[in-house]
């Protein structure tokens, strides 16, 4: 069992077998060498290899359960597009560079499928203070007309709603 948390976010893959799994903006390659290329890159949260199916999962996470959005960043649906096609530059960049995470990268690169998530958690019980902020339909609908050429079915989850093969779970 492989288990990864980002926030109050943490995702369960098993067997760990079938999963090569990393968090993508923790890795050396990624912060100490593509994160600055071009005035700045962006990078999802996690990158999840199935190795059944060779499916590349990536994965944002976001929590707006206690803070809205902040205004002034970029629609959330550009954000997480942006992410998804950082990432794929910085893995194929990693894959093609002798750096300590070549062997991973390439591990990725040779994925036959490429999935896109966003784990996004709101408030349970919407209120005045704490509304939600987006409605998942919508906002997926957004992500699968940008990421149409990577990934045309998008998903967007969240703890208790889940159509992916691993577990997650939210601590409020």
């Amino acid at each position: 069992m492989t288990t990864i948390q980002e926030g109050r976010v943490s995702w369960t893959f098993t067997p760990v077998r079938d999963w090569k799994v990393e968090k993508y903006d923790n890795l050396p390659f990624y912060r100490r060498q593509f994160a600055n290329v071009a005035g700045g890159t962006k990078a999802v949260d996690v990158l999840a290899l199935q190795r059944p199916g060779k499916v590349l999962w990536m994965i944002e996470a976001k929590d707006f359960t206690t803070e809205r959005r902040d205004g002034t960043k970029p629609p959330l649906w550009l954000e997480v597009a942006q992410k998804a096609r950082d990432t794929l530059a910085g893995v194929m960049a990693a894959a093609c560079t002798e750096c300590e995470d070549q062997p991973v990268a390439r591990d990725f690169r040779k994925s036959e499928k490429l999935r896109v998530v966003l784990h996004l958690e709101q408030p349970s019980r919407p209120s005045k203070l704490f509304p939600r902020s987006y409605d998942p339909a919508d906002l997926q609908q957004k992500l699968r007309s940008l990421l149409r050429a990577i990934d045309p079915h998008a998903l967007v989850v969240d703890a208790r709603n889940t159509n992916v093969p691993w577990s997650s779970a939210w601590t409020p």
